[in-house]
């Protein structure tokens, strides 16, 4: 069998730890303008992968 390939795309967005798997905030993008600072430093922080989709993800790393 050969190496089983992990999604690139995937590996570039998520970051593996002990328990869970991290990921970035979405909508930081463009439009910024109108979306409040406050909300735009909650966006900074990083989060973690719904448990729903985890399986997926790991799926995606090879994991």
């Amino acid at each position: 069998m050969p190496k089983m390939k992990s999604v690139r795309g995937a590996a570039k967005r998520f970051k593996v730890g002990k328990n869970k798997i991290k990921r970035g905030s979405a909508f930081r993008s463009h439009i910024l303008t109108k979306k409040p600072s406050k909300r735009m430093r909650d966006l900074r922080q990083s989060q973690y992968v719904d448990s729903t989709n985890v399986s997926a993800v790991k799926k995606m790393l090879c994991i």
